[in-house]
């Protein structure tokens, strides 16, 4: 998924880059106060007049812009001059009110115990957290359209100080018009990331905009100790299942690249996936014959688009039944866990919990290591 963040700048006038004032250039060689492990999208630093600067490198695949943001303490705003042209944005920190525009970005405010100052989401019904639902109903987070082309109207109106979206591309018009109203747009590219403890890192990316460096470094090094004890279940494990992703729309196979956030999960789950020798990070479109010929006899199959049931996949493509894994009942698949509104669970909330997703899947293909697991986010069809 996609994400951009807008940051509006607060009474101690910040300036975002459009604007043109004379100012000394700052210092470019700058020590990490963050360290990063596993995400590959983002770097945080410190310069050295003493504010921090998050550079996000890959805010969409492909990007070849590294997007730089200047993050200043409110108290030392008046003391600090910055070159507003070395920064895409400049935000003072900490913020109180912001606009996020993706529901991977809500499991790391909660986290971080700042979900209360969230005032704007585009589709909110796709949010399942209870706690913001609550917020929702009662007035707190307004809706704001759709990310595309969100209402900037009514998102300029919310005063946020920062705005945190996504875009595929550098070209949102709404982002522009927001930018200009000294709204400072920050991107967040957390879905580019290929591995699943890279995209749990990306709570330290939210962590400055509210001071809370120390806490996001905590909470990500438990989810880390707790991915690889997971993973430690399965490090004896001789036999691999194999396994075939995805299913037909409009007559395209989409199955999970070899270098992907899900197949990368599949590999720590110990299961042998039949597309593992692709190199592409993203999706592999494919004919059903070609997946007939492949994977006919794949142990199991994940995420058979959104079909939800035995009884709809017959119905929707009758080719399906000749796979080993629907004669076998061994299909399983990640959207039939959702929110009061229809969301998806795993879209919010998996990159956040990736030790759940490996337990699910080793509960899964390895069923004798985790015996009275009950899966969270994989459910197998009706």
């Amino acid at each position: 998924m996609k994400k951009i963040v807008f940051i509006a700048l607060c009474a101690l006038v910040l300036s975002c880059k459009r604007e043109k004032k004379e100012s000394t250039s700052i210092t470019t060689s700058l020590p990490a106060i963050t360290k990063i492990t596993h995400a590959t999208g983002f770097s945080i630093e410190k310069a050295a007049e003493g504010f921090t600067v998050i550079a996000v490198s890959s805010p969409w695949p492909g990007s070849e812009k590294t997007f730089k943001y200047a993050l200043v303490d409110k108290e030392k705003m008046a003391s600090i001059t910055l070159n507003s042209e070395a920064y895409d944005a400049i935000v003072a920190v900490p913020i109180e009110r912001l606009v996020v525009t993706s529901t991977t970005h809500i499991p790391s405010l909660e986290a971080l115990g700042v979900a209360d100052r969230l005032v704007g989401f585009p589709n909110t019904d796709l949010i399942s957290s209870e706690y913001t639902r609550k917020r929702i109903l009662d007035g707190s987070v307004k809706e704001l359209g759709n990310n595309e082309s969100i209402n900037t109207e009514i998102t300029i109106s919310l005063n946020p100080e920062v705005v945190i979206g996504f875009g595929m591309n550098n070209r949102n018009k709404a982002y522009e018009t927001i930018a200009h109203s000294n709204i400072p747009v920050v991107l967040n590219g957390d879905w580019t990331e290929e591995s699943p403890l890279g995209k749990a890192e990306w709570i330290k990316f939210f962590a400055p905009f509210f001071q809370l460096e120390a806490k996001a470094d905590s909470i990500f090094n438990a989810i880390e100790n707790s991915y690889q004890k997971t993973k430690a279940l399965v490090a004896k494990v001789k036999t691999r299942p194999t396994v075939l992703t995805g299913g037909l729309y409009k007559d395209v196979w989409h199955v999970a690249g070899g270098k992907s956030w899900m197949a990368q999960f599949l590999e720590d789950a110990k299961a042998d996936y039949l597309y593992k020798d692709d190199t592409e990070t993203g999706g592999i479109s494919l004919s059903l014959e070609a997946v007939l010929a492949k994977s006919q006899q794949a142990d199991y199959w994940l995420n058979p688009s959104m079909i939800t049931s035995y009884s709809e996949m017959e119905k929707a493509n009758a080719h399906y039944t000749q796979f080993k894994a629907f004669k076998n009942k061994n299909i399983f698949s990640n959207t039939l866990a959702k929110g009061s509104t229809g969301g998806l669970l795993y879209y919010e909330m998996a990159p956040m919990k990736p030790d759940l997703v490996l337990k699910d899947l080793i509960h899964i293909f390895h069923p004798e290591l985790l015996p009275d697991y009950e899966p969270f986010f994989f459910k197998p069809l009706e």
